[in-house]
């Protein structure tokens, strides 16, 4: 898709961003945790890794995400430096995606995944 990066956020390159399926969906994810490494998110989705990382890169060109490599695996979050109008377009769409297909069952996925992880890490 190939976004050239600007300075601030406009509303016309945020809302296309955000209307593509998968970014949204990824996007939903990352307003449920800190930080999620791309495993999490692969599970979750269950979608293949370089179509994921594809659209993470994406959201990283246009200013929403950022990431921070551990070992071998990417992990994501939300900028945190987003202006006003931005998380409340990424919160307003997590509360109207809440409970729909298909981010009710990507959210199940990935607290199962989660879960998990947390119980093997005690």
């Amino acid at each position: 898709m190939g976004y050239i990066p600007r300075m601030g956020y406009e509303p016309t390159d945020i809302f296309a961003t955000l209307a593509d399926p998968t970014r949204l969906r990824l996007l939903m994810l990352l307003t449920r945790a800190p930080s999620l490494c791309v495993c999490h998110l692969v599970e979750a989705m269950q979608e293949p890794q370089p179509k994921l990382s594809k659209h993470l890169g994406v959201l990283r060109e246009m200013g929403l995400v950022s990431d921070e490599r551990r070992a071998q695996w990417v992990h994501y979050s939300l900028k945190s430096d987003l202006p006003a109008w931005v998380r409340q377009v990424i919160e307003a769409a997590a509360q109207a995606a809440d409970g729909q297909a298909p981010f009710k069952k990507d959210a199940a996925r990935l607290a199962k995944r989660l879960a998990a992880s947390c119980s093997r890490a005690a």
